[in-house]
């Protein structure tokens, strides 16, 4: 088993920046795939980035390619999302998720290629 605790959510002004943090416990070996997703209120979880248990291999929802940057410290058990430049429609509960597969083209965006999931926290952007 695998807990996720997220951390480094808050408000923001738009432009600003926020780092979050998702601390691993328990069987970390386990893990393979790491990513975060968000969800907004009345819309579904989407996909925003994802990284290869070694770090070499990541991928970003279009629409924040450029300003996060997902990265992630395996001696800490730890990933992170580097946000910049953010913007009111970042604005969401984001959720950190880790799972057993290997990532490839076909599954890094599915929420079903993980196994284990953070009780999530708030980033809101104000305009």
């Amino acid at each position: 088993q695998v807990q996720l605790v997220e951390s480094g959510g808050g408000l923001v002004q738009a432009g600003g920046s926020l780092r979050l943090s998702c601390a691993a416990s328990g069987r970390t070996f386990s893990f393979n795939a790491a990513g975060w997703f968000r969800q907004a209120p009345g819309k579904e979880r989407e996909f925003v980035a994802a990284i290869s248990r070694g770090g070499t291999i990541t991928y970003y929802q279009d629409s924040v390619k450029g300003r996060f940057t997902i990265s992630r410290d395996n001696a800490k058990n730890t990933v992170y999302l580097q946000m910049n430049s953010l913007k009111p429609e970042d604005t969401a509960v984001y959720y950190c998720a880790a799972g057993t597969k290997f990532l490839s083209n076909s599954n890094y965006y599915q929420t079903r290629s993980y196994d284990y999931w953070g009780q999530g926290t708030q980033v809101t952007v104000s305009s």
